[in-house]
């Protein structure tokens, strides 16, 4: 565990540098056209530079988070962010073009077109709330899964539901009356607060027939090392490494992540796409669910046909299932201590 989360935090967040982060120089003519094909140049992959007529034009780019910067050239230069996309961005942004107008010896003005709510200056509040929400759901597996084993799968299943919707009410409460994340839309966050985690705690329980005590590991694996580590709540991937980069399109941390902020920040903008995002993850824990009932059931059958040769004495048979309920009781114990330590 020690190593894949070194792996993976320090692999996605130890040296952040942008590589094709969308800037836009604003207004037309040749000098505008050089400014931006120089920086592009400059930047030697880093910045994505385009052109465009004009400030409004620039603003929607923003606000659809097409863009993470536009720099309006001229005696007064201004620098238009949107930090509710992401601070440290707008950050790397401000960082290039402050040096551009400093070149041209004038003070550069930063505009901030989507700023986030007065509760998360630093609009990392959203990442912390998908931290909350994940180890409420992923400890909940191994207590479900540890406690719950001699339970039913359709019972254990039930279990995981009621436990999403507790933890995401926490969460919602946390995003809203209690820290003020959000000052908006809390609704829309309780409910892919929801969807979140009942995708995890689905997944984990279905896993939980076919893993057992590696459930945990298996769990944090997908949910903390992988899933943190791509949701964009720190840096998105234009200052990460292609793999986390590319995790971040389809995995359910970074469809949470920028689900909240596009329902909360930037009018809905996109939305659907990253709502599909934890819908099929939540279709993949019902599946994972159902394979695991096959099993179960099979197993159960299995276990319930005569043997063919005589029957060993029954002191065998008792000795046989005495070991059986203390392996499972050492199971149980080994799941539990894990949940403790996560």
């Amino acid at each position: 565990m020690c190593i894949g989360m070194g792996l993976a935090y320090l692999g996605a967040f130890h040296a952040p540098h942008p590589h094709d982060l969308r800037v836009d120089v604003v207004g037309s003519g040749p000098r505008v056209q050089v400014l931006a094909q120089t920086l592009h140049d400059q930047g030697d992959g880093a910045l994505d530079v385009r052109t465009v007529p004009d400030r409004a034009t620039a603003v929607t780019a923003l606000r659809e988070q097409n863009s993470f910067g536009a720099y309006l050239p001229g005696d007064r230069p201004e620098l238009l962010v949107a930090t509710a996309s992401s601070d440290t961005s707008a950050m790397a942004v401000e960082k290039v073009f402050t040096d551009v107008a400093a070149g041209q010896d004038a003070p550069l003005k930063v505009t901030d077109v989507a700023p986030v709510s007065d509760g998360d200056p630093t609009g990392q509040g959203v990442f912390f709330l998908l931290v909350a929400l994940s180890i409420g759901s992923y400890a909940s597996v191994a207590v479900i899964g540890g406690a719950g084993a001699v339970l039913p799968l359709r019972l254990r299943a039930l279990l995981a539901a009621g436990t999403s919707l507790v933890v995401s009410l926490v969460g919602t409460v946390f995003a809203g009356p209690m820290f003020h994340l959000v000052d908006r839309g809390l609704g829309g966050v309780w409910a892919m607060s929801w969807l979140y985690s009942a995708g995890i705690l689905l997944i984990g329980v279905g896993l939980h027939t076919f893993l057992r005590r590696w459930t945990t590991l298996g769990v944090m694996v997908l949910f903390v090392m992988l899933n943190f580590t791509s949701s964009g709540g720190i840096y998105r991937p234009e200052l990460q490494p292609g793999f986390f980069g590319a995790l971040h399109a389809f995995w359910n941390g970074a469809g949470f992540v920028e689900g909240v902020r596009s329902h909360v920040y930037f009018a809905d903008h996109a939305l659907g796409r990253h709502l599909l995002v934890l819908a099929l993850w939540l279709l993949a824990g019902v599946a994972v669910t159902l394979c695991a009932g096959l099993a179960e059931t099979r197993r159960r059958r299995a276990a319930a046909t005569p043997p063919a040769e005589p029957s060993a004495p029954a002191v065998a048979d008792a000795a046989a299932e005495e070991e059986t309920e203390e392996e499972i009781e050492q199971e149980m114990e080994q799941e539990m201590e894990q949940a403790v330590g996560v």
